[in-house]
């Protein structure tokens, strides 16, 4: 499998960044409820943990 290029991986991420600020985002999930807040948070965390595992294996 080939890896994706550093610099589309790093605009995505740049783009990830600015499309939402940081207490819209929260203000947003806690809107929702707790548990989907935690569960939302926990599969950010998920989802950022497989990118980095991902680039540091190149």
């Amino acid at each position: 499998m080939k890896s994706l290029p550093f610099f589309f991986t790093a605009t995505l991420l740049v783009l990830l960044t600015f499309s939402l600020s940081s207490c819209d985002a929260i203000g947003t999930i806690f809107k929702a409820g707790a548990w989907t807040g935690i569960i939302g948070i926990f599969l950010i965390v998920l989802l950022l943990w497989f990118i980095v595992s991902k680039l540091r294996r190149r």
